[in-house]
């Protein structure tokens, strides 16, 4: 039976927010039918109008609030906002903290799993943390720009200042801008398939200020190269290195297949807990370096790792956790697919003279089965997936090795409630789930979760 939305496109309603979704929109309900506002808390009465019906939710856009939420701050910007840099911009640091422990605690209620959820660790300073950028070059107005793209739309919105990138940073993206516009070198026109410079790529060192230039291009030839490799370290002496990737493809991706180096090294170096890291440009490397250290220290807590463990790092990429845990434990085995980071690991372990850990390139269960066919007993098991979760052929592969303690890193509720439900089903119980505010002003959510045996 076809059912009927009790509201329809521009009508036009007062209502109240009652809740926030996981992408941080605003939810009020009309006769049990939810629709999703940009820009509304929880706790506002909100005059809307309804933009788009669906069967079973809708979208509408604010025209009045009524009531504002104490939580509610006023944000300086609100491109920040229109373009997606900042979701969660116009709610108190305190409310972002809260919203991703309830986000969490309510994907495990829905899930039955009756894990308590901690107060989410928070920064001081939750702006100017992002110590990597990537930002499209367009033509506007008739001049050449850098920016971001306007949320589900790839229209660009010209930007100096991104909230919440490192100011230097933001500063290198605008010198970048102009020596382009000065030597006049044509931006990629996506409808026409043209021009040159594609994307601005940036890596800086939090701690070492060391900085990476990646300039992306839809050619391998790119006019006035030298004048602008020659401008770039004139005016931005922090530059220790930069990089050229072709994209010549119609896509979405950013990065081309290859990297070729300009000038200087091919990585940059930065710590992590007092340890050195070399990143190249295609290395995963936290955004967030001062989270980081946050995050690690309480997963190598949480491992209770006392130096006579032996310890298997899944997803272990250029090292950086499984090097943190060397320091305190018997030994570390790390397993990564990507086989470069596996090589970039192995130097990073020589770098900073750590010998009790080893890595491997390959798929970490097939890696780990063959492990325990060899005779290897882990204590503990770290993971850190990306967004979709653990593979269910890596779960089994945990259930068979059977390591005394789990400790899970994830950057997704959703499929880290899927995986602690199937751990359980191997006699895994998680005592806790501490939240780690990795990406201050947006909805993402980052937390470790130690397993045990029961």
């Amino acid at each position: 039976m076809k059912t009927t939305a009790p509201v329809e496109k521009n009508q036009e309603l007062t209502v109240d927010i009652e809740d926030l979704t996981y992408e941080g929109m605003g939810v009020a309900k009309v006769d049990g039918y939810p629709l999703f506002v940009a820009d509304t808390l929880p706790g506002e009465k909100v005059k809307l109008v309804v933009t788009k019906t669906g069967k079973n939710f809708g979208f509408a856009r604010a025209l009045e609030l009524l009531t504002t939420s104490p939580d509610r701050v006023d944000l300086k910007d609100k491109t920040y906002m229109q373009t997606g840099i900042a979701p969660l911009g116009h709610l108190s640091y305190e409310g972002q903290l809260k919203f991703k422990q309830h986000q969490i605690a309510e994907v495990f209620q829905k899930s039955h799993l009756d894990i308590p959820v901690l107060p989410t660790i928070g920064m001081e300073k939750p702006y100017a943390y992002r110590n990597k950028a990537q930002v499209p070059v367009r033509m506007l107005y008739g001049e050449i720009q850098t920016g971001f793209y306007r949320k589900g739309s790839h229209n660009l919105v010209p930007m100096e200042d991104y909230y919440i990138q490192d100011p230097a940073i933001d500063k290198a993206i605008v010198i970048i801008r102009d020596l382009l516009r000065q030597y006049n070198v044509a931006p990629y026109n996506e409808s026409q398939q043209k021009g040159v410079m594609r994307n601005i790529m940036i890596r800086r060192g939090h701690f070492s200020h060391e900085m990476m230039v990646i300039l992306i291009t839809r050619t391998r030839d790119v006019p006035h190269l030298n004048e602008l490799i020659a401008g770039i370290l004139n005016k931005i002496p922090e530059v220790v290195s930069i990089m050229q990737s072709v994209n010549p493809k119609n896509t979405n991706v950013v990065l081309g297949r290859t990297v070729k180096k300009l000038y200087g090294k091919s990585f940059i170096r930065d710590q992590i807990l007092g340890l050195n890291f070399d990143i190249s440009a295609l290395s995963f490397y936290q955004v967030n370096p001062v989270q980081t250290e946050r995050l690690y220290t309480r997963a190598i807590e949480q491992a209770g790792l006392t130096g006579k463990e032996v310890v298997i790092d899944a997803y272990s990429g250029i090292g950086t956790m499984s090097l943190a845990m060397a320091q305190h434990a018997k030994y570390v085995y790390g397993v990564e697919v990507v086989v470069p980071a596996v090589a970039d690991a192995k130097r990073n372990a020589k770098l900073n003279g750590i010998h009790n850990v080893k890595f491997e390139a390959g798929k970490a269960e097939e890696v780990m089965q063959q492990w325990k066919a060899d005779g290897l007993e882990a204590d503990v098991l770290m993971v850190d997936p990306p967004r979709k979760g653990l593979a269910k052929s890596f779960i089994d592969a945990v259930g068979q090795m059977k390591p005394k303690r789990v400790v899970y890193v994830s950057c997704n509720p959703a499929t880290l409630a899927r995986d602690l439900s199937l751990l359980q089903e191997f006699g895994y119980h998680a005592k806790e789930t501490q939240p780690v505010d990795m990406f201050p002003q947006t909805q993402h959510i980052e937390s470790v979760t130690m397993l045990s045996l029961d």
